[in-house]
């Protein structure tokens, strides 16, 4: 059920390719906030997709989601309620609007030995997940355990990797950072500029070849928005291992770096849930527009930050957004 303030604001839904067009407000304006709810997931067709930081050479484009501070998206805001700074100095927005274009999705699905008592309600997750895409959205599937495995390429097919999924079978090591380097590979044969890989796993990594760093590397370098679904059970229930103890915060960094986010889980029975919500956050989303203050085409990584003019009638908003991208070098 959306939540209405006593004011609003109306932000209508625009088409945008790589060129926002600017978007003009009215002055009986809505806003309205969008509960992560179940029955929003109905309502997904209706509701603004998300996409990655993208630069031409002149305009940088960068995805944001406002939240709530219980979890509820936020749409309908305007222009003059977002601040934007790059590397600490306030750039113009030159650009506001919302996108409804599609999504280019890799699934990388942990099948590692520990997943046993897990794969029926992460195998609903990924189908509760699927029933917010459009039509014109493409999906592959990265299996992993002691090494990934690239399952199903590009498909618009949900059903294809939902078949494969009843299949799968728990064994091995958990070779996370392998899978998702994998995926961030197949990822460049996108055919949509929107791109996002959603990771369901239970722990963290032990049997990658590629290194924590060379990922951390790898992720800031590519225009993919990372969202992961951690299954961890309670300190209290048993010894957990180093890299189970590191799951929740490589996870975390993982997603954040991309203005994404982890969503860590302790009840299974919380998967399908979460995965519907990811993917209304998924499409819900402003895209700021700027012409960057610094005219350097040195290929330095350059941060960005978002700030929020916070409005009238509203409880304390969050704002999550790619944290930097990388200048252009010609």
């Amino acid at each position: 059920m959306a939540v209405t303030p006593h004011w609003k604001i109306v932000l209508p839904i625009l088409a945008l390719a790589l060129v926002v067009t600017a978007w003009a407000a009215s002055d009986d304006t809505k806003v309205s906030i969008t509960p992560r709810t179940k029955d929003s997931i109905a309502k997904s067709d209706a509701a603004v997709p998300r996409s990655n930081i993208r630069v031409n050479s002149t305009l940088v484009l960068i995805p944001v989601t406002v939240m709530t501070p219980l979890g509820q998206v936020v749409t309908g805001l305007e222009k003059e309620h977002f601040r934007l700074f790059e590397d600490k100095a306030e750039q113009k927005i030159t650009h506001f609007a919302s996108e409804d274009a599609p999504l280019s999705v890799g699934l990388v699905f942990d099948i590692s030995g520990s997943m046993g008592s897990k794969l029926q309600k992460s195998r609903q997750a990924a189908a509760q997940f699927f029933k917010t895409a459009n039509p014109e959205d493409e999906f592959f599937l990265v299996e992993f355990n002691d090494r990934p495995q690239l399952v199903r390429p590009f498909t618009p097919n949900t059903e294809e990797i939902q078949n494969q999924l009843t299949f799968t079978q728990a064994k091995g090591r958990t070779a996370l950072l392998d899978g998702l380097y994998l995926a961030m590979n197949e990822m460049r044969r996108a055919r949509n500029p929107r791109k996002a890989i959603l990771i369901i796993s239970d722990g963290g990594d032990n049997s990658s070849r590629y290194t924590e760093s060379e990922i951390k590397n790898a992720i800031r370098e590519a225009d993919v928005q990372v969202y992961a679904i951690g299954i961890f059970e309670p300190l209290s229930s048993r010894a957990r291992t180093g890299e189970e103890l590191a799951g929740p915060g490589l996870l975390s960094e993982l997603a954040e770096q991309t203005g994404g986010r982890h969503f860590p889980v302790e009840n299974i029975n919380e998967l399908p849930d979460i995965a519907a919500k990811i993917g209304i956050e998924l499409r819900n989303q402003y895209v700021i527009g700027y012409t960057s203050s610094n005219q350097e085409r040195n290929g330095k990584y350059r941060h960005v930050q978002v700030k929020l003019n916070q409005p009238r009638g509203l409880p304390p908003l969050r704002a999550y957004w790619r944290l930097g991208y990388y200048a252009p070098t010609q």
